[in-house]
């Protein structure tokens, strides 16, 4: 059995001098820090108004009327006209995105049957779209957050290659395949959902601004944003930002006239250099892909659920070690360890018990640049001791986050 002390030894410098953040970085800082004002539905009838308990009936004797006695009407597989608490799930999603106002509701609610019907969207998760370069690049579903939502990666900066922009967005049929298939990755995380009451009901979105190219996607991005409003409505627990450049204002503003106020309140914005320290707020780091700080890679969902990490910050001007000890003779030991846009020294050794014994430099100290990914080694003990790692951000003065997880195998047996 592996034990493990993580003791944080701080080195302080004397602190620099602090100056007064600009305006516009104030604001940035603000809209990444602040926890949205958006608040998820239970869907819980007992937790709706009255007028809103009103509503949810008149949507169903509308539908019912409106369906001319057909047998069913579905989405995701569940009956609308069922009356039980999954159908309700989906009908106060509608009455939601549209304010409980009922005819607006259900004029919304057929349109997106009707899209269903023609896009074929039911048989859409058993298609081969022919996107196999951009599965886990451009967008796709990874891990879950912390509330338990499946999380949605969105990544357009590979299409600044002309070269690759035209041979995804090159014609009006190419597009046509593109937007298949983006709603075939969207709808991988809604086969997740739970639609009850009290369940995980919508999903959370992560989009990468970093080096897409704005003007050439407009139209793309203009039409993926259209088709989830109209045929996805409260399927968006939170949109998150990441990697916003300098102009976003510009790119805000393009998209804002399509948007509703409630979807805006579900935004988080992230600068550029500020990726972990946002997802850390909502995602778990074993659950965020290492190049956006976390320590999670592809090959991982191979071996099962994620073993959890532990978290930890560094100080501005501060060395942590983190000391594993209990570390048997012949046992091997594997550890990742992530620092949240780096820029800092790491080393790694193995200090044995005996106190004749040289201490063995494992990984000699380094600096690790802002876009590395997480560290990946392991090491066989000769001998009892214990494995330190150190972060060294005493050149730095600003804050990181940071995360690590170990396995120790012994002999055939693996604890930890």
């Amino acid at each position: 059995m592996d034990s493990f002390s993580p003791i944080s030894v701080p080195e302080s410098l004397p602190k620099p001098q602090t100056f007064k953040k600009s305006f516009v970085t104030s604001l940035m800082e603000a809209a990444t820090l602040k926890t949205p004002s958006f608040k998820e539905d239970t869907y819980f009838i007992s937790h709706l108004k009255p007028s809103e308990k009103k509503a949810l009936q008149e949507l169903k004797d509308k539908l019912q009327t409106s369906s001319n006695g057909a047998e069913s009407l579905s989405m995701w597989g569940i009956s609308l006209l069922s009356g039980d608490e999954k159908a309700d799930v989906i009908l106060l999603k509608f009455l939601r995105a549209r304010d409980f106002k009922v005819s607006d509701s259900l004029h919304m609610l057929e349109k997106c049957l009707s899209w269903r019907k023609e896009f074929n969207a039911d048989i859409i998760l058993e298609e081969d779209l022919g996107f196999k370069e951009l599965e886990g690049v451009v967008a796709y579903m990874n891990g879950y957050d912390r509330e338990g939502h499946p999380v949605c990666y969105n990544a357009y900066g590979v299409f600044k290659d002309k070269e690759m922009y035209e041979r995804i967005f090159g014609d009006e049929e190419k597009l046509k395949n593109f937007l298949r298939w983006r709603v075939q990755v969207l709808e991988r995380g809604i086969d997740q959902l739970h639609f009850k009451p009290g369940g995980i009901n919508s999903i959370i979105q992560v989009t990468d601004l970093k080096d897409m190219p704005k003007r050439e996607l407009r139209v793309a991005s203009n039409q993926i944003l259209s088709l989830f409003q109209d045929n996805y409505p409260e399927m968006v627990a939170r949109k998150i930002f990441i990697n916003v450049p300098w102009y976003f204002s510009v790119l805000y503003s393009m998209f804002s006239p399509f948007l509703t106020q409630r979807t805006k309140s579900k935004f988080v914005i992230s600068k550029e250099g500020n990726v972990a320290e946002t997802l850390y707020k909502f995602i778990r780091p074993e659950d965020i892909p290492v190049q956006y700080g976390g320590l999670s890679r592809p090959t991982d969902l191979q071996n099962g659920p994620p073993k959890p990490a532990s978290e930890f910050s560094v100080k501005g001007g501060e060395k942590v070690n983190i000391q594993i000890e209990g570390i048997e003779a012949g046992a091997t030991i594997t550890w990742d360890i992530v620092v949240g846009g780096w820029e800092l020294e790491y080393s790694a050794e193995f200090v044995p018990n005996s106190e004749g014994s040289y201490t063995i430099a494992v990984e000699k100290p380094r600096k690790i640049g802002a876009n590395e990914e997480a560290i990946h080694n392991s090491f066989t003990s000769r001998e009892a001791g214990k494995m330190v790692l150190s972060v060294d951000n005493t050149a730095s003065r600003k804050r990181k986050v940071a995360a690590y997880r170990y396995v120790v195998r012994k002999s055939a047996t693996i604890s930890g």
